[in-house]
């Protein structure tokens, strides 16, 4: 009798096996796996077949001391594995006669089994860093694996000689032949398909499982399940998808699009979804989970570069009827980035995922990007005809008013017709048109219209810059003398009070308005048209919060330059025309300011875009006045005088010194004043010294301004060409000093201030060519004027806002100019001045990134850009 297995028998030899190798091995050796190779009295030798037909042998002993059972195997497990708890409970089972005579196994030969292939196709997503971007992008990889089943038992790997697969079937021990060239042609099978073996090992099928096969790319992955995969299941291949496949797809039968509109409400709901194996599933929640998880699918940059061809995968939420696994579905690029484009500003909100969206009712112009993708629409009937409308607003065919004494241009009618769409659909709007394209004649159109259609029950009300009521007052009276118009302006106006309901048209202005409030709250009107509407950019004025307050049923702006400086003035604009759509200033700030112009995210500023697109129509003379003439514009660079050098330097010290204190002390944001402080003086020396002398003390010697010396040399030159010239200052007290140099000349001007009270006579002189020079305040005579008897603009001095300039240049540069129009900016070569001409450049990407519909580039005020504002004069050569 054995000692060893003696021993076993007497001792609790399980505690020394885990409970997986435990039950898997005495199940084994209930399956008669085992044979005795050798017995002694420290230690038993056995073979037990494991799965596949593997053999693996045995050695097991007893540890000194009562430590417990030591067992080796040949298996991967090597140590106290299954293999050896079936050893042990095989010869325990057996009676001591049977542990002398070790028992071969008997196996039948089969030769003629052929086998059956059998793929595996799985997926692994994994996250690496990428140098080039600096963050963590995701990939995914996918495998097949192949495998041949010869009765049960799977085997994969090419052999080298003749070889058997040892497998037990129902009891029975078979030896079967593999059969190599059957096996061989099932792998050309797949390389004819495309496949290729894969180099490299991946987690998407577990290593040393199958053989590796994969694709090029994933248009080859949807190629293969779509059209190659069925005919490998008619052919008798067994397809196993693991959970996770990418490719696993379900078709898709249809799209559709579902609008809930809620009666008398401003917004409405609209879920957008697809039909997988007879059921809705909506799309946006499943959208909105992606793209907050890779917000580059919203960029329009990377939505140009996809083929309309490509797919996305995406999982729903839902699963399939016959297995239970999560619906996926491939949904190409073509349907993606209108429904992408159309809806994905409204993503940007930390929101929960829904299964429909709320909509402010303006959105609804976004839905006619939805109408080519055929899908299958229920409800919506009014807000889609809004969209449609919206989308078509400037292309209607509309006859302009009978009473109108003005042929309209191609573009005016369009202009006319867009009004007349806002109206229908009962929004409000801004007319951006550059300055000279007619705003204040394509508006008198509209509200001819109004009233030859008998809508214009209430009068209109246009609230503008004091000076422009003289204008308003000439061009109704001109063009649309069938309106009867009201100026409540000047210290009379209380009088007229109770006669304005009597009226088409009433004009006021921003000062008086916030003044006679209580007058205009109550009166209803049909029209509130604010013109050079960028007087209410900042919306705690007093101008601002009163047209806010007033009632009628559609808001107009009209403005030359709805953004000036920032978004936020754009959003006081509609903060006017249609409250609380574009959300608070806080939420704008969050969602649109900050990003767009801190960061210069193109995806907010193209959302943003499109957002605004129907209710913003923004016209260029470039673009539609074809008949203006050339405009060319020239930088005069001057060289200052060697008494402005010395003042300059001067100043320049003392107030670079105090702006790097106020910096260092508040921070570059809480600064700006006395930067622009002290800006302001380093301005006023490049114009002429006298600005910031002290006019008490004895004058130095030497010119007080080399710009002063060379504009008189170029209007003596200019006036004696014939040339009318325009000629722009921000400084009255320049324009005061340029007079003096005139008069001294005996040459001829007119000029207007903000204390000039008749603006008509001079204006009169001027286009009647009585005098050849113009002097305008820029603050006074950017708006309002049209002098087109001029043929020449002057900047004598630069401002950080090119569209105040251009502002002051379009007096000139407008409908009605037949001449070439030369634009000069006199520049102080190496002082502030060539450095805020650098700056414009870069603020304007601002304006022309919303109005334009262009990128914006980087204009932020850097800390570099002090050191250059305040940077010492270039040495003279």
């Amino acid at each position: 009798m054995n000692t060893l297995l003696e021993q076993l028998r007497e001792l609790d030899w399980r505690l020394d096996f885990d409970p997986g190798a435990l039950s898997r091995g005495l199940a084994y050796a209930s399956q008669d796996r085992v044979r005795l190779l050798s017995l002694s009295d420290k230690a038993i030798e056995t073979s037990c077949e494991g799965s596949e037909g593997h053999f693996y042998t045995q050695l097991i002993r007893l540890a000194p001391k009562g430590l417990g059972v030591v067992g080796r195997c040949s298996c991967p497990v090597n140590f106290n594995c299954k293999h050896c708890v079936a050893a042990i409970a095989h010869l325990l089972a057996l009676p001591p006669t049977g542990w002398q005579v070790p028992m071969p196994f008997s196996e039948r030969q089969v030769d003629d089994l052929q086998p059956v292939p059998q793929l595996i196709l799985g997926s692994h997503a994994q996250s690496q860093y990428d140098l080039r971007s600096g963050r963590m992008v995701g990939s995914q990889q996918h495998r097949a694996g192949l495998l041949f089943d010869y009765g049960g038992a799977q085997i994969h790997g090419k052999t080298a000689k003749p070889e058997r697969v040892h497998h037990r079937v129902k009891g029975e021990r078979l030896a079967i032949a593999r059969q190599p060239k059957a096996e061989q042609a099932w792998r050309d099978t797949l390389r004819q398909l495309g496949f290729k073996e894969a180099l490299r090992q991946s987690l998407a099928l577990p290593a040393n499982s199958a053989e590796m096969f994969e694709l090029p790319s994933d248009e080859h992955w949807l190629h293969f399940m779509r059209e190659q995969l069925p005919t490998l299941r008619e052919q008798g291949w067994q397809i196993d998808i693991r959970p996770g496949f990418q490719f696993d797809l379900t078709q898709v039968e249809g799209w559709y699009a579902e609008v809930e509109e809620a009666p008398g409400r401003e917004w409405f709901d609209l879920e957008l979804g697809i039909v997988v194996e007879g059921r809705r599933i909506s799309l946006l929640p499943v959208l909105l989970r992606l793209i907050q998880r890779n917000p580059e699918l919203l960029n329009p940059q990377h939505l140009q570069r996809r083929k309309d061809d490509e797919q996305l995968r995406l999982q729903l939420d839902a699963t399939r009827a016959i297995d239970g696994r999560p619906l996926q579905v491939m949904l190409p690029f073509s349907r993606l980035k209108p429904v992408l484009t159309t809806l994905g500003e409204l993503y940007h909100s930390d929101q929960d995922p829904t299964q429909s969206l709320r909509l402010s009712r303006p959105d609804a112009a976004r839905l006619s990007q939805l109408e080519g993708l055929d899908l299958n629409w229920q409800g919506g009937e009014q807000v889609r005809e809004m969209a449609r409308k919206l989308r078509d607003g400037g292309k209607t065919v509309i006859n302009p008013p009978k009473g109108l004494n003005a042929e309209l241009r191609h573009y005016q009618l369009e202009g006319l017709a867009w009004l007349q769409t806002l109206r229908e659909v009962g929004a409000g709007g801004i007319l951006g048109d550059d300055m000279g394209l007619g705003k204040t004649l394509q508006t008198l159109a509209h509200l001819l219209l109004e009233k030859e259609a008998g809508r214009l029950d209430r009068p209109a009300l246009v609230v503008m810059p004091t000076s422009l009521i003289p204008n308003w007052l000439d061009e109704t009276a001109r063009f649309a003398p069938a309106l009867r118009v009201l100026a409540l302006h000047g210290p009379g106006r209380k009088k007229a009070f109770e006669r304005m309901a009597e009226h088409d048209l009433l004009l006021t202005t921003y000062a008086l308005l916030p003044r006679d409030l209580e007058q205009f709250r109550e009166l209803p009107l049909h029209l509130l048209i604010l013109d050079e509407a960028q007087y209410i950019k900042n919306p705690t004025s007093k101008a601002a919060q009163a047209v806010r307050q007033l009632e009628a049923r559609q808001r107009l702006c009209l403005t030359g330059t709805p953004l000036e400086n920032h978004l936020g003035e754009l959003w006081s604009l509609f903060h006017f025309l249609m409250p609380g759509w574009l959300g608070d200033s806080q939420g704008f700030l969050r969602n649109y300011r900050n990003p767009i112009e801190k960061h210069g995210d193109a995806t907010r500023l193209a959302h943003l875009n499109a957002r605004l697109k129907p209710f913003l129509l923004r016209r260029s003379k470039e673009a539609v006045a074809t008949e203006l003439p050339a405009k060319t514009e020239i930088t005069q660079w001057v060289e200052l005088s060697d008494r402005q050098r010395d003042l300059y330097e001067t100043v320049r010290l003392a107030m670079d010194h105090k702006v790097r204190e106020e910096i260092d002390r508040k921070g570059l944001a809480r600064s700006q004043i006395v930067i622009l402080e002290a800006l302001l003086k380093l301005r006023q020396v490049c114009c002429d010294t006298r600005l910031i002398e002290d006019r008490g003390a004895r004058p130095p010697r030497g010119s007080s301004s080399g710009k002063l010396d060379s504009l008189m040399e170029m209007l003596e030159e200019l006036i004696a060409e014939g040339r009318k010239v325009l000629l722009f200052s921000q400084f009255t007290s320049m324009l005061a000093l340029i007079e003096d140099e005139l008069r001294k000349r005996a040459i001829e001007y007119v000029q207007i201030t903000g204390d000039t009270r008749d603006r008509r006579t001079p204006v009169q002189r001027f286009q009647a060519g009585e005098v050849p020079l113009f002097l305008i305040s820029l603050k006074a005579g950017g708006t309002g004027l049209n002098l087109t008897a001029a043929d020449t603009v002057i900047h004598y001095d630069p401002w950080w806002n090119p569209a105040v300039e251009r502002q002051a240049t379009d007096r000139a540069y407008r409908i009605g100019q037949d001449k070439p129009v030369f634009v000069y900016r006199m520049i102080s070569r190496g002082t502030v001045e060539e450095k805020i001409q650098q700056l414009q450049g870069q603020k304007a990407a601002l304006a022309r990134g919303i109005l334009d519909g262009r990128e914006k580039e980087d204009w932020r005020l850097q800390e570099e850009d002090i050191d250059a504002l305040f940077a010492p004069l270039p040495r003279l050569a």
